[in-house]
């Protein structure tokens, strides 16, 4: 198979969620090596994934790499150009799919080792701190919105020397998860949470529970409109 913007997209997801979600199980999931390490370790790990993310994409054939459905939408509304809307979107619910079934595999022992089931479904999907939906929704607006300004930002900014964009990005997405991340797990990715969360109701995962559909939605919608929302924005007020 030759690189292509699709296999880049798809390939940087799944890197994308194999290192992310993979955090997450090292931190919650029963006896393993990272078992408890906390929220710092969780947004570290998940600057990280990004940043590999990143390479992965642009070493397979998608010099973009935007690895996330907010980003694709975002930069359609920006530049009208909605050509590889539908192509991206569908390499990287595929890929972030793919990577929730890595960490799976990966971590196979200690599924059955973790008794909650809730603990196992935070290894795939994010969930409210708090329940409550106007809030959750406008929280993961909120950071989607900061998430597609930065990265804006970041593309205006010209005294960032050649490739070292990458790490910028990764930087972005620490500090979003450190600051704002608190609320709803920062999905502030369609992909990264609805991907996975079939993975999660597709998979004979050891003593899981329901994948929490009826939340599901605000990590997919919230993220698309706040990434519309930026991009409005960011048409009006740029020079």
């Amino acid at each position: 198979m030759t690189s292509s913007p699709f296999l880049g997209e798809l390939l940087g997801t799944l890197v994308l969620m194999l290192l992310g979600d993979g955090v997450v199980a090292n931190v919650v999931l029963k006896q393993t090596k990272g078992n408890g390490g906390g929220w710092i370790v969780i947004a570290t790990g998940w600057g990280l994934a990004v940043l590999m993310g990143i390479f992965t994409a642009q070493a397979f054939g998608s010099p973009e790499a935007h690895i996330n459905p907010a980003v694709t939408l975002g930069n359609a509304v920006m530049s009208g150009d909605y050509s590889n809307v539908l192509s991206f979107i569908t390499a990287q619910m595929i890929g972030a799919f793919l990577g929730a079934v890595l960490v799976w595999i990966h971590y196979m022992p200690h599924w059955a080792a973790t008794e909650d089931p809730a603990d196992k479904l935070a290894c795939f999907a994010t969930g409210p701190a708090i329940r409550a939906t106007g809030p959750n929704f406008v929280s993961e607006v909120l950071a989607t919105l900061f998430l597609i300004v930065g990265l804006y930002g970041i593309g205006q900014t010209e005294a960032i020397p050649p490739g070292f964009g990458p790490y910028l990005v990764g930087m972005l997405v620490w500090s979003i998860g450190l600051s704002l991340g608190g609320p709803t797990g920062y999905a502030v990715n369609p992909a990264r949470d609805l991907g996975p969360r079939v993975a999660h109701a597709l998979l004979p995962i050891a003593g899981k529970g329901p994948s929490d559909w009826a939340y599901g939605w605000i990590p997919v919608v919230g993220p698309f409109v706040g990434a519309a929302v930026a991009a409005v924005l960011l048409g009006l007020f740029s020079v």
